[in-house]
Formats: structure tokens, C-alpha cells, sequence
């Protein structure tokens, strides 16, 4: 009897034993540092989790990804970037919501990080958009409760701490202001929501790296497809988890009609972000992700898949 309840795997622990597997096939090449690629031709896993509880679906769906350990080593510092571009409340979908960020930025310390940053250039008002938000509020109080100081930090972008960097074999981005504190960090999870973007198709995992750059952003939406390229493959994010507990529809990026939400209640995740995207899309909206013009192109340079083979979809319901 003992040797067959060990046998047993419930479903949840045969899907993160699936994902592990898929990582360790791989190698660890789909495990990466800030500046390396994310995808070498091997197959990449995306996690697919549905449920009302947004803490326990960021959980599960970092989990069936064989756990945040995976992704984040003891002594870390990491950045856990949302997007909080807008001055908008939560449920009108125009920024990461809260308790993803809190989920995320849990998870990173539990599997040891040191420190665990979170920040993001905003377009509106950094102050009223931290606060509206409801990211500023929601990690001040989960550091409040747990007894927490300089081990989580949420600040503002300061001009000053934007350098110049050089890309190499970049087409758009060749030399351009980036943030210091990205450049610096052990891991990235980059952290965006899901929503209709009125130049770019949607924005998401790709797009939502923008918040790192400094300068004149809207001279890159000329050459968006090769800017995004560019800047995800320089600093590639170790993990994409898109937030797509509801999502924009029409009139992004900044939105602001709660008619133009949609509750999707649905976490994406993947080591890959151009493979988060396109499931992403594809779920969320139901889109063909080779239709959406920078995600397409950042498959066609090669740093990630769409779907067929290359993609493994693990799903699951909160």
C-alpha cells in the first residue's frame, strides 16, 4: 500500500513534474540572466492558469513552470517590473493588478532573493499612478506585515539613473538610455497586463519592457517591431507572467471606460516572453499572435515561438 500511494501523482504534481522535465531537457537554457537569450530552439513551456483567487493562479502558474526556484537563486536581486504607466485604478485594467505583483514579489523571496525591486517609468504622473494604481499601496502593506525593510523596495525612475548603453547587432536600439537599476539586477520578471494598444495591436510581455528605457519612447513606435526586438533580446526577462486577470479590449493603452474591460481571471506564464505573448494573445483575445506585428518579428529574429511544437501548454483551473 505504501509503495503504491508513492507511485500516485495527482494532476497538479504530474503537470509540474511535466515542466520540470521540459526544463531539464532543455538544459537550463530557457532559464535566463538579464542580457541572454531565452530560447534556443528548444520546446518552451507556458503555464495557463483560470481562477477568481489572483494570488493562488499566479502561484499555481509559476509552479506548474517547476516553481520560482527555477528562475530566482538564493541571494538574488531581482526586479519584478509592472506595468504602472497609468493613472488608473485597478479594475480599469490599464496596470498589472496589485495582487500579481504582491504574488510575484512573495514568491521571489521565498525562493531566497535578497532584495526585490519594483518599479516602472510611468507616462502619467509617477505619484498619482504608484498610488492609483494600487501597487504602491498593495506592497507597502505586505512588507507592513511581514516585518520587511530594505528587502523589498518600490520607487520611483530618477533621470539621472538612466544610462547610455550600446547594443550590439541591434537594427533600431543601437545606442539608448536604459535604466541602471535594470542593468544591475540578477533576474527580471517582467510583469505586464494584457490590453489592446491603438499603434501596437496589444501590449504585453514584449512592449511592457519599455518601461526600462529612457529618452523620447515615442520616436521607437516608428520601428516598433525592431525596437522591441532588440531591447528584449539585449535584456531578456527570466520570466513573463501576463497578467490577464481582466483585460483592456479597446482604447489602450491607457483606457479608462470600465465597458471596455473584460474578466478573464487567467495568469500566463513562461521563461519565454515572445511565447507568453503569443499564448497570451491567442487565450485572452483570441488573436492569431502572427498577425500582431512586434511579436511576430521577435519570432522571426529568432527569440522565441509562436505555438505548434516549439510551445508545451500546461493548463489548469484555480
Amino acid at each position: 500500500m505504501v509503495m503504491m500511494r508513492c507511485l500516485r501523482l495527482t494532476r497538479r504534481e504530474f503537470l509540474e513534474k511535466s515542466a520540470r522535465t521540459l526544463l531539464a531537457l532543455a538544459g537550463g537554457r530557457l532559464i535566463s540572466r538579464p542580457g541572454s537569450g531565452a530560447y534556443a530552439g528548444e520546446v518552451v513551456p507556458v503555464s495557463l492558469v483560470t481562477g477568481e483567487d489572483i494570488g493562488t493562479s499566479v502561484r499555481k502558474a509559476v509552479a506548474l513552470l517547476g516553481g520560482m526556484e527555477n528562475f530566482v537563486s538564493r541571494g538574488d536581486v531581482v526586479l519584478v517590473k509592472p506595468n504602472i504607466g497609468w493613472d488608473r485604478k485597478p479594475e480599469q485594467a490599464a496596470n498589472t493588478h496589485p495582487e500579481v505583483v504582491v504574488a510575484l514579489v512573495e514568491l521571489a523571496l521565498e525562493s531566497g532573493a535578497k532584495r526585490v525591486k519594483v518599479f516602472d517609468r510611468t507616462c502619467n504622473e509617477p505619484r498619482r499612478c504608484y498610488i492609483n494604481s494600487g501597487i504602491l499601496p498593495a506592497v507597502e502593506k505586505f512588507k507592513k506585515e511581514r516585518g520587511l525593510g530594505r528587502e523589498v523596495e518600490i520607487y520611483h525612475t530618477e533621470r539621472r539613473k538612466f544610462v547610455t548603453v550600446r547594443i550590439k547587432d541591434a537594427e533600431v536600439l543601437k545606442k539608448w538610455p536604459l535604466y541602471r537599476d535594470a542593468l544591475e539586477v540578477d533576474k527580471i520578471i517582467d510583469v505586464p497586463v494584457a490590453k489592446h494598444h491603438t499603434l501596437a495591436g496589444y501590449t504585453l510581455g514584449l512592449k511592457n519592457m519599455m518601461g526600462i528605457m529612457g529618452g523620447n519612447r515615442g520616436q521607437v513606435h516608428w520601428e516598433l517591431s525592431k525596437a522591441l526586438a532588440d531591447l528584449n533580446a539585449y535584456l531578456t526577462p527570466s520570466l513573463t507572467v501576463v497578467d490577464g486577470t481582466r483585460i483592456l479590449l479597446r482604447n489602450g493603452p491607457s483606457g479608462g471606460n470600465l465597458a471596455d474591460v473584460a474578466v478573464k481571471n487567467t495568469v500566463v506564464a513562461s521563461p519565454n516572453p515572445v511565447s507568453a505573448d503569443a499564448v497570451a494573445v491567442r487565450t485572452l483575445f483570441g488573436a492569431d499572435p502572427a498577425s500582431v506585428p512586434h511579436i511576430a518579428y521577435a519570432a522571426e529574429r529568432g527569440l522565441g515561438p509562436l505555438g505548434g511544437e516549439a510551445v508545451r501548454v500546461v493548463r489548469e483551473k484555480g
